[in-house]
């Protein structure tokens, strides 16, 4: 009997040992889980999962050391490779979207933010471009006879009244273009107005961008933005060509997550085209483009799309009524340069727009000041006040209840409508422009701000 109990006590002990030991192993295996990634499926690197950020550098260092060896005139090559990059990099850091999503304010898809991928720098592009843009002369000889000419000399000097907090970055790093990401998303805009060439073109200063286009949209749907495109004047940009241009991008790029379309009051989802100096064009050209019975008609075929005319004269209004746009954008971020920009106009524009069935997308910015490109145009300098020029922008938007706000814009530098993080910086004889006493971040947390208020204002116009 003895033995009995010392053997029955000895396998509760040991049964007892047993079940704090599995217990022991299911804690660890718990707090492992926890650990992992909620998004991460199988076969993540689990290890990298957690430090993204520092796998996207050693990825990037690589691939910047690679491109340095590489022939300078090998620009096809070089963006097929960032291409490739970005889009492991995206892959390996999606398992950080969800901490993500809870850091930042949501994005807001009726607000519109305007956005320009010329820039380039030695490093990735060869040599710079657009932040040496030359000085423009005035049209008067006589006037233009009193200002500087020439080029700007980068990374010191630039063509912009602000210095970039990325410094003269290339348009095709793909550390930059997730930092914008992330910069717009935390603005609680919803969708990047992508200025667009079409494959081979070009404004005077820039180089061919398209290739890039598949590389923002695949940092864009990290953030979960959507991209649309702001058609840019071409060369011999007309009916035919615009066809074949809405083709191109829809066939391409139409099939992405983050291809934006517009869900319209009959409920259809269309994508949408800004189209800038839309006005240079004749409204009979337009007509057969964009409407039913025209020539080239788009209208009710797989690539039609609502189509945003840039409206600066007030003559402008019947010409886009006129050519079949289906609305109207003023962009001019200079409060009193056009009719368009005017804030005093807005509401006029917008009666108009509602009773001939055109949606009025007004632009709003933080200031303007483009001496450093124009340096005779002191006159249409607005400064930024502090952010208050902002304040008063949106708050002029607000008032004409739109559907959709567009913001002017995130990186136009020459202009200095930029939102995108600026530093102070002095160099020599120049002292650049900054955002004090507020942070390099203070227009991205205005955007986020009047996003928010534009959010809560639009649930009260709808009831």
């Amino acid at each position: 009997i003895l033995n009995y109990d010392i053997m029955a006590r000895f396998r509760r002990r040991t049964c007892i040992i047993l079940l704090l030991f599995i217990l022991f192993i299911c804690s660890i295996m718990m707090a492992l889980k926890t650990l992992r990634p909620d998004r991460a499926g199988f076969g993540d690197p689990f290890g990298l999962g957690l430090l993204p950020e520092l796998q996207q550098r050693t990825v990037l260092l690589d691939s910047k050391q690679n491109s340095l060896n590489r022939a300078p005139g090998d620009t096809v090559t070089r963006v097929s490779n960032l291409h490739s990059i970005a889009v492991n990099t995206v892959k390996a850091s999606m398992s950080s979207v969800k901490k993500l999503e809870e850091d930042l304010s949501s994005p807001n898809y009726n607000f519109h933010i305007f956005y320009y991928t010329w820039y380039g720098n030695p490093q990735f592009d060869g040599k710079y471009i657009h932040w040496n843009h030359p000085l423009l002369p005035h049209w008067d000889p006589k006037i233009a006879n009193n200002y500087p000419k020439g080029r700007h000399n980068p990374p010191e000097d630039i063509g912009a009244n602000f210095y970039p907090e990325l410094g003269s970055y290339s348009s095709k790093d793909p550390t930059v273009i997730e930092a914008h990401m992330k910069q717009m998303r935390s603005a609680s805009t919803g969708v990047i107005v992508l200025s667009w060439y079409p494959p081979g073109m070009a404004d005077e200063n820039g180089e061919p961008t398209d290739d890039l286009v598949p590389i923002v949209l695949d940092y864009a749907h990290k953030y979960n933005l959507k991209v649309t495109f702001h058609i840019e004047p071409y060369k011999d940009r007309d009916d035919r060509s615009m066809y074949h241009n809405v083709k191109y991008i829809i066939d391409k790029y139409g099939s992405h997550p983050a291809f934006y379309r517009h869900k319209t009051s009959t409920g259809r989802l269309l994508p949408m085209f800004y189209v800038y100096d839309s006005y240079v064009t004749i409204p009979e050209i337009w007509a057969n483009l964009l409407t039913v019975s025209g020539s080239q008609s788009i209208r009710n075929t797989p690539y039609d799309a609502l189509f945003i005319a840039l409206l600066v004269e007030e003559r402008h209004k019947h010409d886009i009524h006129r050519s079949g746009f289906d609305g109207m954008y003023t962009y001019f971020a200079t409060n009193g340069f056009s009719y368009g920009s005017s804030h005093h106009n807005w509401a006029s524009l917008k009666a108009f727009c509602d009773s001939n069935n055109l949606m009025f997308i007004p632009s709003v910015g933080p200031g303007y000041i483009d001496t450093s490109i124009r340096p005779w145009n002191n006159h249409n300098t607005r400064n930024r006040v502090n952010g208050k020029y902002y304040e008063t922008a949106f708050s002029a938007a607000l008032l004409v209840r739109p559907e959709i706000i567009s913001i002017t814009s995130f990186n136009e530098w020459h202009e200095g409508t930029q939102i995108e993080k600026a530093v102070p910086k002095r160099t020599g004889q120049m002292i650049y422009l900054d955002y004090k006493p507020h942070k390099p971040n203070v227009y991205l947390e205005l955007t986020q701000k009047w996003s928010e208020k534009y959010r809560k204002e639009q649930e009260q116009w709808l009831m």
